[in-house]
């Protein structure tokens, strides 16, 4: 087993990160970095330098701090020659991840922006049933709670948190995934709360005939779900790409988000082993379109 310290003890580190760790034949966690969070038994460390100092014994470091930060701890990491798996959206701009993925290589070892709505377990049959299709329309409705998933999280509304687009890059990740061909942001409309600096909603118009709408302000029931229509026949993904849906019949996949994380896991394992690096950055690109061609609106203040 490889010895991986986890650094940002927040509530995706929590609910995801840490069970995957703990149930995986291939990992041990042996170290966290938190200023506040903690998990029982593992060593804690307030800063990376003081993990990177102390433990030369683990060399690999899974990264789960909001994005603008994220960036200084990655730097560290690979600096001192470790490992290091990034939380999606992988930086808080794509020049930034384009010099990690630099110095990744320079170093030798591995860098893995990771997607985890990409490892959904229905995407793979999507992207397979989708190829050699043309696509002639589709809609993305990606509408979520931002207080059950980010609760008093007001880093996500700032300035590089990305606000909506925190969970909507989790379709566009899938999206670039499956199409046959890329798609690319013709216009965008963007709701911003008059009290952030960062979106709570939005709306993408994209080639292909493929239209998006996002939301943070979703209560209730959650909607993850993509349709497209192709030259021979409909494909859908539900539960945020885990249930495929062809014509209208059931397909394939199941009602549950908890295999993404452990297939993230078992991928860094594989990448780790050959010392090789997974960046695609095409979520984050369309995102990035997105901002620069985004009509912005003000909208009601919003208070966690």
């Amino acid at each position: 087993m490889r010895k991986i310290a986890l650094v940002g003890i927040g509530k995706i580190a929590q609910d995801q990160h840490v069970p995957s760790i703990s149930s995986s034949s291939e990992w041990r966690l042996s170290a966290t970095v938190s200023r506040h969070g903690r998990v029982d038994g593992v060593e804690n460390f307030v800063q990376i330098e003081d993990l990177l100092a102390a433990r030369p014994d683990i060399g690999v470091v899974s990264l789960c701090l909001p994005p603008v930060p994220r960036f200084a701890a990655a730097c560290a990491a690979l600096r001192a020659g470790r490992h290091v798996m990034l939380e999606k959206p992988p930086g808080a701009t794509i020049a930034e991840v384009h010099a990690l993925h630099d110095l990744a290589l320079a170093q030798g070892v591995t860098l893995f922006a990771s997607w985890h709505s990409r490892a959904a377990q229905a995407v793979a049959a999507a992207k397979v049933w989708l190829s050699g299709r043309e696509i002639r329309g589709g809609h993305i409705i990606w509408r979520e709670d931002v207080r059950k998933w980010h609760p008093g999280q007001d880093w996500i509304f700032a300035a590089g948190g990305m606000g909506v687009f925190d969970p909507g890059i989790n379709a566009l990740s899938i999206l670039t995934e499956i199409l046959p061909q890329p798609a690319r942001v013709l216009s965008a409309e963007l709701d911003f709360p008059a009290n952030r600096q960062a979106p709570i909603a939005a709306r993408l118009s994209l080639s292909q005939g493929i239209s998006a709408d996002f939301d943070f302000r979703q209560e209730g029931p959650q909607t993850w779900d993509m349709e497209f229509e192709t030259d021979s026949g409909t494909l859908a993904l539900r539960m945020g790409g885990n249930v495929l849906e062809i014509n209208g019949q059931p397909a394939g996949g199941q009602m549950s988000i908890m295999g993404e994380y452990p297939a993230l896991y078992a991928h860094m394992a594989e990448l780790v082993a050959r010392s090789a690096c997974d960046v695609d950055l095409s979520p984050l690109v369309l995102v990035a379109d997105a901002f620069m061609l985004g009509r912005r609106n003000s909208v009601k203040e919003f208070e966690f």
